[in-house]
């Protein structure tokens, strides 16, 4: 069965929808809204219930019509009184619920006899009063065109009934010639009854418009009737602008104006008077603004009191020290010169620091720093690897130790740490190092041996480091050994025994078995009691580069020993010239740890860039200082690098000249850490051959790399490796290039080669050979070009980077280079006999046809 919705039926009926939805509940059907859906029977049923009450359809239209009159009605209102207006306002609300109410009760008997009897009452009401208002339309219309033919006399009547308001008339008259138009739209019936004004009023207050008042404002000026005529819903005989308006406006916006520039100004608040402070800490280089900015008192006041004390200067000019001193002296006030610290400065940080902690109050037991000095193979490493039950020795080239190691031993609960210093007479540089930052020097000679040069020397080192030695006497289970020998030579230098009346405590040992080194260990312990060693583990760390390398993997590694305060991991650093934050930290026993206290030896990561051996570290509070100072550092080190130049003067002259005619063996240094690289180069430096010295024209930690190869090709120089490998890249490139790189694990046979290349460099000699004869048999002359001579090789070859003689009738005309050598239009690097072929000589152009070249080189000859 079909269904239909209730729109549809409206829509087929006449009717709005909600009266039809309103019907079909009455009828008790079963609908919510306009879009339900009713059978075929409802449909039917509900559109018969509509038979009777067809007028509906036409009432409905009589409402959209009074309610449009009800619109033009107000809008023909609006210009009447504000009271009336009020009233008739109160009188549309009663008529409109009243309306509403009617329109509910009319929805809801639409279908009773009754509505059609009230629709034809209406009717009748509605065309009895229309005659009476044609009347009155004719009459305001027969009253507007009057006033437009007589407007004077009009004005003039008005003008005796209010004589006092001349200036209001006036600014009024052109707002009285706009008047409502003829055109008057029919209200409504409701609105004739007896509370309205009379005919005669309305068209009195349609036809003449009241004069708005002056503080009246209407939003943005444009009120309902206000527009063009002729345009849909405006008033079409009323303008409100005009020129007089527009003046009036002017008029009034300048007066405005005048009132705002003529209200008196704020004035400033005046400062108030600060008192002086009673020192005046000033910087040189101040000016008169910072000075005043410091006494609280205006820059021309300073400037004022420099002229008064005969001093010409402005507010911008720097002033010198006694100027301003001068200055704080007629304040009556004391002058002091600020002292700005240095933070880069960290040497004298780290003695603060140093200090600092020495009073300090936290202090607590440190373990003993212990350097092992001796001569080479007197058993230094030995010793250790007793101490450390491992073997050091066999991992190290030649059995002997080519860089500082530091090991930490425990005994009785308590730690030793070890410094093991090379011994050899190279790492001379080292072992200072290592006398400085040690508290007990371990001096190891050995029994079948005696004094060595080396001993001595570390003697010396361990007396200006004002520290107290221990002498161990090695070797003592070898045949042959005499430690009494050894004591009565050590003698000689002030290291007297204990048994003699002496305070150098001596101790006969055997390394090798293990013999009295417990007794060694205990006279360490007994001595670092002595010395009563302390530290404050609470502050910032401070501490100093054992050994610093180039990791391949890890980056820059750095060997340091704490010695005051705890460094962990993430601390901001700076160490020597450079700087970073602490990434890893291992131990001497190759284990990872959070954090080091005093004199303990780690290996740490995280830094920007390799520094040197002895480096001072020290910690900062936080990384943007302590990259501001390792950059500050770095810089300062680059400007000093820049300005060590050694400049030529009457006392140097001559030494200047022998080395300007000496010949020089450049050499590219690579070594496995920083110490072994100084070590080195100062022995390299130190071999004196007549006529020959050594130039090491670069020195680094690391691998051979391609950058140090091409460095190599470039200055005709040699490559030292010492404990280091080429990359494979640097390898082929070394062989294509034909530079040569010696690798070395002992240090004195890299020094030994080093040598025997130095004295056997020998005067090379040069002679002339003539490689190949030409005949010009053509010429051409090119712009840009000059003269290419196009010619035939005789005999031999011609090369591109060949020297030429021109030879013209048995006579050389020049001798000179090749420039360019074509073999038709490509370029070549050699001609052979019974070719032809042009070439240019390097600034010569006068080649003629017939001219014979002869190539020529320069070979070395081999000393015979």
């Amino acid at each position: 069965m079909a269904k239909k919705r209730i729109y549809e039926v409206a829509k087929e009926v006449g009717v709005d929808n909600k009266v039809v939805v309103q019907k079909a509940k009455d009828l008790g059907f079963d609908v919510k809204n306009h879009m339900s859906s009713i059978d075929d029977s409802q449909v039917t049923k509900l559109k018969s219930s509509f038979q009777n009450s067809a007028p509906a359809k036409k009432n409905s239209k009589i409402k959209i019509s009074v309610s449009s009159i009800r619109k033009n009605e107000k809008k023909q209102e609006d210009n009447a009184a504000p009271k009336k207006a009020r009233k008739r306002n109160n009188k549309r609300r009663n008529d409109r619920n009243r309306e509403k109410k009617n329109e509910r009760n009319h929805k809801n008997n639409s279908g009773k006899p009754k509505a059609a009897a009230l629709l034809q009452q209406f009717k009748q009401k509605q065309r009895a009063e229309e005659g009476q208002l044609n009347r009155e339309a004719q009459k305001a219309k027969k009253e507007y065109h009057e006033q437009l033919k007589h407007p004077k006399q009009e004005q003039a009547v008005k003008n005796k009934k209010k004589p006092t308001k001349e200036s209001t008339k006036k600014k009024s008259e052109p707002v009285e010639k706009k008047v409502i138009g003829p055109k008057i739209l029919k209200p409504s019936p409701a609105r004739l009854k007896k509370s309205q004004p009379s005919a005669n009023e309305r068209v009195a207050a349609k036809v003449t418009i009241p004069e708005a008042p002056k503080d009246e404002k209407r939003g943005n000026g444009r009120g309902r009737n206000m527009g063009k005529p002729g345009r849909k819903g405006k008033n079409q005989f009323f303008n409100g602008h005009n020129e007089h308006s527009d003046r009036s406006e002017r008029k009034r916006r300048k007066n405005k104006k005048r009132q705002q520039e003529q209200k008196p100004k704020k004035q400033p608040t005046k400062r108030k008077e600060r008192p002086l402070p009673d020192v005046l800490v000033y910087e040189e280089g101040m000016n008169a603004q910072d000075l005043g900015k410091l006494l609280h008192r205006e820059p021309a006041e300073i400037v004022k009191k420099l002229f008064m004390l005969g001093v010409m200067t402005n507010q911008n000019q720097s002033l010198d020290k006694d100027t301003i001193e001068l200055l704080a002296a007629e304040y009556n006030i004391d002058a002091k010169q600020k002292v700005h610290e240095d933070i880069s400065d960290i040497d004298t940080l780290y003695n603060k620091r140093m200090e600092a902690s020495k009073k300090s109050k936290n202090q607590v037991k440190r373990p003993p720093v212990v350097t092992i000095m001796g001569h080479v193979d007197h058993g230094k490493t030995t010793l250790l690897d007793r101490l450390r039950h491992t073997h050091v020795s066999a991992h190290e080239a030649g059995g002997i130790t080519q860089k500082i190691g530091a090991y930490q031993v425990r005994l009785d609960n308590r730690l030793i740490t070890f410094l093991d210093t090379p011994g050899h007479a190279a790492f001379s540089n080292m072992r200072a190092r290592g006398a400085e930052i040690t508290d007990i020097v371990v001096l190891v000679v050995a029994a079948d041996d005696g004094v060595m040069p080396q001993t001595v020397e570390a003697i010396d080192h361990a007396k200006s480091a004002k520290v107290p030695i221990i002498v161990a006497i090695n070797k003592i289970d070898k045949p042959g050994a005499n430690p009494q020998h050894v004591t009565e030579e050590l003698m000689k230098y002030n290291l007297i025994p204990e048994d003699y009346g002496g305070d150098t405590i001596y101790v006969n040992i055997s390394a090798k078995t293990g013999q009295n080194v417990d007794d060694l260990l205990q006279m360490i312990l007994l001595q670092a009691d002595v010395m009563e060693l302390k530290a404050n583990p609470t502050e910032m760390a401070i501490g100093t580069v054992i050994e610093a390398r180039l990791s391949r993997g890890r980056g820059p590694v750095a060997d340091v020993l704490i010695q005051q305060g705890t460094l962990n991991i993430g601390d901001p650093i700076v160490v020597g010239d450079t700087f970073g934050r602490v990434r890893t930290m291992t131990n001497d026993r190759g284990r990872q740890v959070k954090k080091a206290t005093p004199s303990e030896p780690v290996e740490i990561t995280g830094l920007n860039d390799v520094p040197e051996s002895a480096d001072k570290l020290v910690e900062f509070k936080d990384e943007k200082t302590a990259r501001s100072v390792g950059e500050a550092r770095a810089q300062q080190a680059l400007q000093k690098s820049r300005e060590n130049v050694q400049h030529v003067t009457l006392d140097n002259l001559f030494d200047t000249m022998k080395k300007e005619n000496m010949k020089e063996v450049d050499i590219v240094l690579k070594a496995d850490v920083q110490g072994s690289v100084e070590a080195l180069q100062q022995s390299l430096e130190k071999i004196e051959v007549e006529g020959v010295r050594v130039n090491i024209i670069h020195s680094g930690v690391g691998a051979i790399n391609e950058s140090d190869v091409t460095l190599a090709g470039a200055s005709n120089a040699f490559i030292i490796g010492f404990n280091v490998r080429p990359t494979a890249t640097a390898k082929s490139q070394a062989e294509t290039e034909g530079v040569d790189i010696r690798l070395y694990s002992i240090i004195y046979k890299a020094i030994d080669d080093v040598t025997a290349a130095m004295k056997g460099m020998l005067e090379p000699t040069y002679e002339e050979k003539v490689i190949g004869n030409l005949t010009v048999r053509e010429t051409w002359k090119v712009s840009k070009v000059g003269t290419i001579a196009g010619s035939f090789v005789d005999k031999g070859v011609v090369k591109n980077d060949s020297k030429i003689r021109v030879i013209r009738d048995g006579i050389v005309k020049y001798d000179g280079e090749i420039a360019s050598l074509k073999r038709f239009k490509d370029d070549v690097k050699e001609v052979k006999q019974g070719n032809d072929c042009g070439l240019t000589i390097k600034d010569y152009n006068d080649i003629k046809v017939g001219d014979e070249f002869e190539v020529y080189e320069m070979q070395q000859v081999e000393p015979k």
